[in-house]
């Protein structure tokens, strides 16, 4: 089993910034690819970004890329997506997820393994 804790939400003007963080335990975190998704009230659940066990390989939704970054840190047992230049649209509960063995880029929730609670991001204009 893998616990997957994010953090890092809250209220924002568009525009502003925020780093969502996913702390993991259980298991060897370095053995998973993690996935970023997000579920906006009324909507499905979708891909935002996914990165791969060593951090060499990432992969974004267009919607995001160029303003988010998934990054981990293995020797902390954490994953992050930092939010730039934030929308309203963004507005979403942030889910983050685990997938083994983690070498290929995964887009597909169903792929994923674990997941965490999510963090609610709002985004105001």
């Amino acid at each position: 089993q893998v616990q997957l804790v994010e953090s890092g939400g809250g209220l924002v003007q568009a525009g502003a910034s925020l780093r969502l963080s996913c702390a993991a335990s259980g298991r060897t975190f370095s053995n998973y690819g993690m996935g970023w998704f997000r579920q906006a009230p009324g909507k499905e659940r979708e891909f935002v970004a996914a990165i791969t066990r060593s951090g060499g390989s990432t992969y974004y939704a267009d919607s995001v890329k160029g303003r988010f970054t998934i990054s981990r840190d293995n020797a902390k047992n954490t994953a992050y997506l930092q939010m730039n230049s934030l929308k309203p649209e963004d507005t979403a509960v942030y889910y983050c997820a685990a997938d083994s063995p983690g070498y290929r880029l995964v887009y597909r929730a169903i792929e994923y393994d674990y997941w965490g609670q999510g963090t609610q991001v709002t985004v105001s204009s």
